[in-house]
């Protein structure tokens, strides 16, 4: 079977490449399945989403936390440009649980303002999606 080639990658640095089956990432228009022979695309990825890589062949799916960026298809060539992105075996889930408290008593106390009320509510999404990629429930 063709495989896919990928490439996700940030500004600070290369987070995975190699050869996948399939990869699902979530953009702006909705969420995106690739596979072989897909048409060429460009896509806006979302804050606090996730993309998933199936390698087949019997190894583990790999799952990133995805917070905006692009996506490209071309010639069987997927790349990910992602303004910041962490595979879920990266992520210190402890962490990640203490940021999501911090951004919903940040949301529901609603003392700092509007602005700061957005950003409370981005840091939310994206400690959420960091919990999805690591494999946990998130409430």
């Amino acid at each position: 079977m063709a495989k896919l080639r990928v490439g996700v990658v940030s500004p600070e640095r290369e987070i995975w490449s190699g050869e996948a089956d399939m990869v699902i990432a979530k953009t702006v228009d909705g969420e995106i399945g690739i596979m072989p022979k897909h048409a060429p695309v460009l896509g806006v990825l979302v804050e606090g989403g996730l993309l998933k890589i199936k390698r087949g062949d019997g190894e583990a799916d790999l799952v990133a936390a995805v917070h905006g960026g692009f996506l490209s298809v071309a010639d069987d060539e997927v790349s990910i440009l992602a303004e910041i992105a962490e595979l879920g075996s990266e992520i210190d889930i402890a962490r990640a649980r203490s940021a999501l408290e911090r951004a919903q008593a940040s949301v529901e106390s609603g003392q700092e303002g509007a602005d700061a009320a957005v950003e409370a509510a981005a840091e939310a999404k994206r400690a959420r999606a960091r919990l999805r990629a690591a494999g946990e429930e998130v409430g």
